[in-house]
């Protein structure tokens, strides 16, 4: 028996506990959790500045650094997300819809748990919280696999919540950290399918890929996110470069933020001069068409294909003039990644032909992709932002995590 057999083996021993428990037990064990984390601040600090300066002789971006460091902020931020989901109601249970067939079966469809998820993700600790929190507020078990960068802050974070579960009264089991972060443990865990029902994926392209590739177990895709913004002619430009550098600027290195600005010709000139002084505060580096390099000068670096396939994570954006919004929203089918995309335009007809021909999980109309977020949409915490058409799509919060259970009830009926 392997390590990545015997997380499999505690988990699946630990899921009937966790997903039978009652309302009122998953919240005192999130709570607990939520308490936890604000007492051990100091000490997920110290874990965390390990993993920090690791990166930093690593020669991390300082974008992805940010992905990884925790300060007092942020730790509140997370148990702030703990109590925000114990306040969201139980999906475990709830009847969906019922009725009865002609012969008298009363058929009632349910939600129940997915049992044991594996979640592999990158960088961001607050991860191992979101979603160690989310899992056993839908009644799952789980085993997370953070990446390298972040190992000494995910354990110390795992060690905590299964310490504050099991004072709650239920397995300390039903939240496994992978200690091991090894390629080959990562390998095992995706095929570990006589123990996990459902792996996800958070994280980078390369490794979101990986696991789709790879995995044996049924996967829920998220993440990558080339998100764009589409000025059209129309367009308030105020408006415009607002959503636009919120969009780039205001936290660069998260699957929401925005990687390709398209402007429509009728603006371009005075829209992009705009945009290139806002983005000026934060040096954003800009990759462009011949059009933007005719406007903006010779700053701007020649766009490729390359360029406009690119998710950066960074203060890095490639921007392209276009004549229509039909040619933006061929760029959008091209390059785009079905997760979040924004017209920014006053008229309406143009506004309903973009939400209806865009294929993406979220699609706005005057208004920031940085709101495509759990949180954002009332979910509470999120597992995710799916970017498939099956289970679940957009932010993966309580209900994603749940499938569905017919009861049927009869008083004797035979076929």
């Amino acid at each position: 028996m392997n390590y990545t057999e015997e997380l499999g083996i505690k988990a699946k021993n630990a899921e009937p506990s966790i997903s039978s428990a009652s309302t009122m037990l998953k919240n005192d064990a999130l709570s607990a959790i939520s308490k936890a984390l604000t007492e051990n601040a100091d000490l997920i600090i110290s874990e965390n500045a390990k993993d920090l300066q690791t990166a930093k002789e690593n020669d991390m971006s300082e974008a992805m650094q940010d992905r990884l460091r925790l300060d007092e902020k942020r730790i509140a931020g997370m148990a702030k997300g703990v109590d925000e989901i114990i306040a969201l109601n139980d999906p475990v249970g709830q009847i969906i819809e019922g009725f009865t067939r002609p012969n008298g079966l009363r058929i009632s469809k349910t939600r129940v748990p997915l049992g044991v998820i594996g979640i592999i993700f990158e960088s961001r600790p607050n991860v191992t919280v979101d979603a160690a929190a989310l899992c056993l507020k839908a009644g799952n078990a789980v085993i997370l696999k953070g990446g390298k960068e972040a190992i000494n802050s995910n354990k110390c974070l795992g060690q905590i919540m299964r310490k504050a579960v099991e004072n709650a009264g239920l397995p300390a089991d039903i939240i496994q950290v992978v200690e091991n972060t090894s390629r080959e443990t990562t390998n095992e865990l995706m095929k570990l399918n006589k123990y996990l029902d459902v792996i996800i994926p958070r994280g980078g392209a390369g490794l979101i890929q990986a696991v789709v590739n790879t995995a044996t177990v049924p996967v829920i895709e998220t993440g990558t996110g080339n998100c764009h913004v589409y000025v059209d002619s129309s367009a308030d430009l105020e408006m415009a470069v607002d959503i636009a550098d919120n969009g780039k600027t205001q936290r660069p290195s998260v699957c929401n933020a925005i990687e390709s600005l398209l402007v429509h010709k009728d603006c371009a000139e005075k829209f992009l001069p705009m945009i290139a002084e806002r983005f000026k505060v934060h040096n954003v580096k800009i990759y462009g068409c011949d059009k933007t390099a005719e406007i903006l000068g010779n700053s701007i670096e020649k766009a490729t294909d390359r360029e406009y396939a690119t998710e950066f994570l960074d203060y890095i954006i490639s921007v392209k003039v276009v004549d229509s919004i039909d040619e933006a929203i061929e760029h959008i089918r091209k390059f785009g990644t079905k997760h979040s995309e924004c017209i920014v335009t006053k008229s309406l007809e143009n506004a309903e032909k973009f939400q209806r021909e865009v294929d993406a999980a979220a699609v706005y109309v005057n208004a920031s992709t940085r709101f495509t977020d759990g949180g954002e949409f009332g979910f509470g915490a999120e597992i995710g932002i799916s970017t498939q058409k099956l289970h679940a799509r957009g932010p993966m919060g309580l209900t994603e995590l749940t499938t569905i259970k017919y009861l049927i009830n009869g008083n004797g009926q035979i076929r």
